[in-house]
């Protein structure tokens, strides 16, 4: 990729990517915008808004995740928020979880090239991981209306875990349009979140739900109070 095809760094980028961080960033958003869109991960229109509208956006939900957290990007694709949330909190494990082979194979060679030591890669589906692996929080960003991800996200969390998903200016209605789906899973609270206030222009909004009981054991419980 030429100098002048490399995506322009806003002056809020060091202050928010700082230490080891910043040029694990730095080479982050070249791979976005030289391979990333060779192989369609990422729109030609994108190269510009790389930092501001992808990293930056990604790179703030952090504030929400918890120290030494265990994290599953959900539908990860070129890996936001999952690599940029590894590259800012290298205490926090990440599992970025994608089912096709084009986009795994990406984040494989974006993992080597940053030498992310925090981070899996595993091609699958939400469905095909839950029972086998549980996290503390499950991220996600641009890959399904609310109601959908919840019955992705909700097998994979622990009692208290917590799903981050970034919603934009769409998620007022998304919460409200999945209040039956929440009340179903048992969890225990619904809410809208900002960060990145006063460090990204316009701030990120998430929809945070923290878990329940997982759903066996709810029944399980359910079950017993009726004896």
């Amino acid at each position: 990729m030429a100098e002048s095809d490399q995506p322009e760094v806003p002056a809020e980028a060091r202050e928010v990517f700082t230490g080891d961080a910043w040029p694990r960033a730095e080479a982050y958003a070249n791979m976005l915008a030289g391979p990333g869109v060779v192989r369609g991960l990422l729109g030609p229109r994108e190269v510009p808004r790389v930092w501001d509208r992808h990293l930056l956006n990604c790179a703030v939900v952090a504030e929400a995740v918890p120290q030494e957290a265990s994290l599953v990007d959900i539908g990860s694709g070129a890996g936001l928020p999952g690599i940029v949330l590894a590259i800012v909190r290298p205490d926090v494990t990440v599992t970025l979880l994608e089912p096709l082979l084009r986009r795994t194979t990406f984040l494989e060679e974006c993992v080597a090239e940053l030498k992310l030591s925090n981070v899996e890669v595993v091609r699958g589906r939400a469905e095909e991981l839950a029972g086998k692996q549980v996290f503390d929080v499950a991220s996600a960003r641009a890959v399904a209306p609310l109601d959908r991800l919840l019955s992705w996200s909700m097998p994979l969390l622990r009692e208290g875990g917590q799903l981050l998903a970034m919603k934009g200016e769409r998620a007022a209605a998304e919460l409200e349009a999945a209040a039956e789906q929440l009340r179903s899973y048992g969890v225990r609270t619904a809410e809208l979140v900002t960060v990145g206030r006063g460090r990204v222009v316009p701030p990120t909004t998430l929809v945070r739900v923290v878990a329940g009981l997982p759903a066996r054991s709810a029944q399980g419980a359910r079950r017993r109070r009726k004896r």
